[in-house]
C-alpha cells in the first residue's frame, strides 16, 4: 500500500546560507549532510537510497544531540528523515515524517527565518504530501498557510516556489502553480549547492511539462 507520496521535501535543497550560530563542527557538520544529502537524492539509484538516508539520518541525529539549539541542524535532521521516509514508503514512513515534523517545529520555536525560513518549506510540503486523518497528519490548508510564510520570507528562492508550484499542481490549479514554478527556474543558485540546484531545476523542469500538458 502506498501511503506516502514521493516526498520530494528532499526538504531539502533548501537554501544554504551561513549559520552564524553555528560552532566550527556545527556548520561543518551541516555542509556535510547537505552535500551528502544531494549525492544520494540525485546519484543514487532509488534501491540504494533507503539504506543510504538511514545512516545519514543517524549522522544527523549525532549532531543534532551535539547542538540541540542549532536550528539548521534541527531542519537539515527533518529534512534527512523526511526523503528517507519518501525512499522507505509505506506504513513505516509515518513515524519518520512525524519525528521529521517535530524537528521543523523545533527549528521555527528557535528561529522561523533560519535557512530562509526552510523550516516553514519543509513543513508545508510534508503538510501537503503525508495523507490525512486517520492515517496521518495531512492537512491541504495548513500545507498553503506554511508555503506562503516560506515565500515572505523567501520570495525568489528555488525550493519555496518550487514546493508551492508542486502543492498547485496537486490542487490543479494549474496556471498559479506554472507561475511558482517560472520563479523557481529563475531562482539564483546557492554557492556551494551546485549538485542540489542542478537536480532540483530537473525536477522543475519535469513538473512544469506536466503542468503545461494541462493546460494546453
Amino acid at each position: 500500500m502506498q501511503i506516502l507520496r514521493n516526498l520530494v521535501v528532499t526538504a531539502a535543497c533548501l537554501c544554504s546560507l551561513p549559520a552564524f550560530a553555528l560552532s566550527d563542527e556545527g556548520r561543518q557538520a551541516l555542509a556535510g549532510l547537505q552535500s551528502r544529502w544531494a549525492e544520494i537524492n540525485y546519484r543514487l539509484p532509488k534501491d540504494a537510497r533507503e539504506a543510504a538516508f538511514e545512516t545519514l539520518g543517524q549522522t544527523a541525529d549525532r549532531a543534532v544531540k551535539a547542538e540541540p539549539d542549532a536550528p539548521e541542524l534541527l531542519i537539515w535532521h527533518g529534512i534527512i528523515l523526511s526523503t528517507w521516509a519518501g525512499a522507505k514508503g509505506g506504513l513505516g514512513a509515518l513515524s519518520l515524517v512525524k519525528e521529521a515534523r517535530a524537528n521543523f517545529e523545533a527549528a521555527l520555536a528557535i528561529d522561523p527565518r533560519a535557512l530562509d525560513g526552510s523550516a516553514y518549506t519543509s513543513l508545508g510540503s510534508l503538510y501537503y504530501q503525508v495523507p490525512g486523518w486517520p492515517i496521518g497528519f495531512g492537512d491541504d490548508k495548513r500545507a498553503e498557510a506554511m508555503l506562503q510564510k516560506a515565500l515572505e520570507i523567501n520570495p525568489t528562492g528555488i525550493d519555496p516556489n518550487y514546493f508551492y508550484g508542486d502543492y498547485l499542481y496537486h490542487q490543479k490549479r494549474y496556471a498559479q502553480a506554472r507561475t511558482a514554478l517560472l520563479r523557481a527556474q529563475a531562482a539564483p543558485d546557492r554557492p556551494g549547492r551546485a549538485l542540489a540546484d542542478e537536480g532540483r531545476r530537473g525536477e522543475i523542469r519535469a513538473l512544469l511539462g506536466k503542468v503545461e500538458a494541462e493546460l494546453h
